[in-house]
């Protein structure tokens, strides 16, 4: 017998023949003799239209209300799919995070996990209940309902699987693992067995959409075995109910990783902007005065680069925030301007980071000069670098990102292993 979480996300619950279907993969680990806690999202486009419903109610709404009507959508989703368990024979209930409780801090619509009372759930195994968990929110100093922010479903998951000491957590989602690149662009993209917490944190932040960044943080310093698995394989198909190696992608511990390779994923994040400060100031201090105040704007710097004068007086600072924040970033740097001390700002939208992630990198030299040569045979101009131990982050222009993830896919030989 086993304790397992899974995860259902919103297009795996979008309509009520989902939801049967979800419940088929529950039905199937419950009769297997597991201990099963269940997390659910809101159904596939719900969150949306409640987040629109608030906007259209007052477009300046109390962060507290905001969130008392959008985690309603996960709670409607846990009722549906407890009831649709009940109906197949399943000792199941429906509980919400403030009821268990899971303890956040107070940033309502942001909010951080602090605490869970595992021996809650635990209890409920201990009664052979599953426990159907509304996704995505806790409970606030405030005693107020608050949530996660967009992707706090996969958070929840993990964090309840560190608080019960699951063996295993299961995010099922639309599709069958973590791949090698997007298999939109590149068809050759290939399912990884299994893949290192290190590197899918680097692949959830810069790009990939398959897990939640703070969930794959939580699964690393808990040491969570984390699955992700597609809801639409056949619940009842072979291998589905393996304990040890299900269908999907393991986000494991790099040590259960027998075969390393130097390069595990190419991953890309569009709609980036590159902006530059001409002439600063070379002097201590400069750039805290700088990225501070981004950073309490909440604008996300990402790549920088400096460049100092020959003279050694001044220094030119690139760096890159997403294209939707250009405008605010430009607003608080003209704030500055007397203060920072810069002859002129310069800002281009439209640019591409396209990443190169692998643990292998730690131990191998040349994986850069690889990238950069084959980039340059293709006439792919790159804009600004960042490194990393484990990942190569590359600034081009965007109407070439497709062709550079299908290059660097190809000439680390990811099509091919």
């Amino acid at each position: 017998m086993a304790r397992i979480v899974m995860k259902f996300g919103g297009t795996s619950v979008a309509d009520i023949a989902r939801i049967r279907n979800v419940a088929r993969h529950v039905k199937r680990e419950v009769d297997a003799g597991h201990e099963v806690a269940v997390v659910v999202s809101a159904m596939a486009g719900k969150t949306n239209e409640l987040v629109g419903w608030t906007r259209e109610a007052s477009p300046m709404h109390d962060a507290r209300e905001y969130d008392a009507v959008v985690a309603s959508g996960e709670q409607v989703t846990a009722g549906l799919l407890a009831i649709t368990l009940q109906n197949m024979g399943v000792h199941a209930r429906s509980w919400q995070g403030w009821q268990i409780p899971i303890k956040t801090d107070n940033a309502h619509g942001a909010a951080r996990i602090l605490d869970i009372d595992g021996a809650f759930l635990i209890k409920r195994f201990g009664e052979g209940q599953v426990a159907v968990i509304a996704g995505f929110q806790g409970i606030g100093p405030d005693n107020r309902i608050a949530t996660l922010g967009r992707g706090g479903s996969d958070t929840s998951a993990v964090a309840i699987a560190a608080a019960v000491k699951a063996d295993r957590c299961d995010i099922y989602t639309d599709v069958d693992g973590v791949y090698t690149t997007d298999p939109r662009i590149e068809p050759k993209a290939r399912r990884l067995a299994k893949i290192s917490f290190e590197e899918m944190l680097e692949m959830a932040s810069l790009g990939a959409k398959v897990l939640q960044v703070r969930s794959v943080e939580l699964a690393m310093v808990h040491r969570v075995r984390t699955f992700v698995r597609s809801s639409f394989d056949d619940p009842d198909a072979p291998g589905m109910g393996d304990l040890l190696n299900p269908p999907g992608t393991l986000i494991c511990d790099e040590e259960e990783i027998v075969e390393q390779q130097v390069v595990t994923g190419i991953a890309y994040a569009k709609d980036e902007a590159q902006i530059s400060l001409r002439r600063v100031g070379d002097r201590p201090g400069v750039a805290a005065g700088i990225f501070g105040p981004l950073a309490e704007a909440n604008i996300n710097v990402d790549m920088i680069v400096q460049n100092i004068s020959e003279d050694g007086k001044f220094t030119d600072m690139t760096f890159t925030v997403p294209s939707g924040d250009v405008d605010k970033a430009l607003a608080v740097l003209d704030a500055l301007k007397a203060e920072v001390g810069y002859d002129v700002v310069q800002s281009e939208a439209g640019m591409s980071k396209v990443s190169v992630i692998g643990i292998g990198m730690r131990s191998h030299a040349g994986v850069a000069a690889t990238a950069f040569k084959a980039l340059a045979e293709k006439a792919i101009n790159i804009r600004a670098i960042t490194t990393s131990e484990i990942k190569i982050s590359i600034l081009i222009d965007g109407p070439y990102t497709e062709l550079a993830v299908r290059t660097l896919h190809s000439v680390y030989g990811l099509d091919k292993q």
